[in-house]
């Protein structure tokens, strides 16, 4: 049994003809011929009368007709259901979180929240936030880990998923020092002297929350972006090395400032308030993931 065989059956019960009930199967007459009376046969017994014009169901097609679409309805639940049984008797946390969180903020969050709470495995999933709210979207993993910001909904808040503020952050303006100690590229410095920025590509969260917060002002100004990346790391990388002056999460190079291996690079009128959120999927979670939830939510 082929269960396209039911929706060839009940395009030919609609049609009433086999060659345009064939049509809108894109095969062959021929082709779709067998596959109705390769149904019958596995029923053993006919659903067609084929000596009228169109062709008529017998009782067993009618009775075939009504139960059909309940069949491939059940069919079709049966993904959805058998992760939901899964789901139910899971004890490991699917998390998926920026890679910029994932270096710097969670460990030292979980440690945090073990005070609390035990938290069981982990499966990590570390990437960029498109990447993040697609896994989330699409129920492959519990919990999403990102930035965000008031200003710039994204993605996750516009389809309803709920969040909790577990952090914040800050976007620092910072550039590594020149020979004097002064930050080598700085916004409000020589008014003829452009500025080499490293900025984010379109995939990355943080892209649209300074895009939204420093974007119209930026364009006043003479900057260059010589360098665009999807990771807050490879932006603190090409910084380091004097590439240019980026935005960068300041978990991600508090050591760095504190070191003066970079300095900020313009006013405080730059920085970028931004909140850390856990953000969780729409269905039921497993025990342990809903107690792990309600302790972040606690915390």
């Amino acid at each position: 049994m082929n269960l396209t065989w039911l929706d060839d059956f009940l395009t030919l019960a609609e049609t009433g003809n086999f060659s345009r009930a064939a049509d809108e199967r894109h095969m062959t007459q021929p082709a779709f011929s067998r596959r109705i009376r390769a149904l019958e046969e596995w029923l053993g017994t006919d659903l067609f009368d084929r000596s009228s014009q169109p062709a008529r169901l017998t009782e067993a097609g009618l009775w075939l007709r009504k139960t059909a679409p309940e069949l491939l309805a059940q069919v079709a639940r049966l993904p959805g259901e058998a992760r939901a049984v899964a789901e139910a008797n899971a004890t490991t946390l699917r998390i998926a979180a920026t890679h910029a969180l994932s270096f710097s903020f969670l460990p030292g969050w979980l440690r945090g929240l073990e005070t609390r709470t035990t938290v069981g495995a982990i499966r990590l999933l570390s990437d960029v936030m498109a990447h993040c709210e697609a896994l989330l979207q699409q129920s492959q993993v519990q919990f999403v880990l990102a930035h965000t910001h008031a200003q710039v909904p994204g993605k996750l808040h516009a389809a309803g998923f709920a969040s909790v503020q577990i952090g914040r952050d800050v976007l620092l303006p910072v550039s590594a020092p020149d020979a004097k100690g002064q930050a080598l590229h700085r916004l409000g410095g020589a008014k003829s002297k452009t500025v080499q920025v490293l900025g984010y590509s379109a995939e990355s969260g943080l892209a649209g929350i300074l895009q939204e917060v420093c974007g119209e002002a930026l364009e006043k100004l003479p900057v260059q972006v010589g360098f665009t990346a999807q990771l807050a790391s490879v932006l603190r990388t090409l910084a380091l090395d004097g590439r240019g002056m980026a935005w960068l999460p300041e978990t991600l190079v508090r050591e760095d400032m504190a070191s003066g291996r970079l300095l900020a690079a313009a006013s405080d009128d730059w920085l970028v308030a931004l909140e850390v959120r856990l953000f969780r999927d729409k269905t039921a979670l497993s025990p342990a993931a809903e107690t792990f939830w309600q302790a972040a939510c606690a915390a």
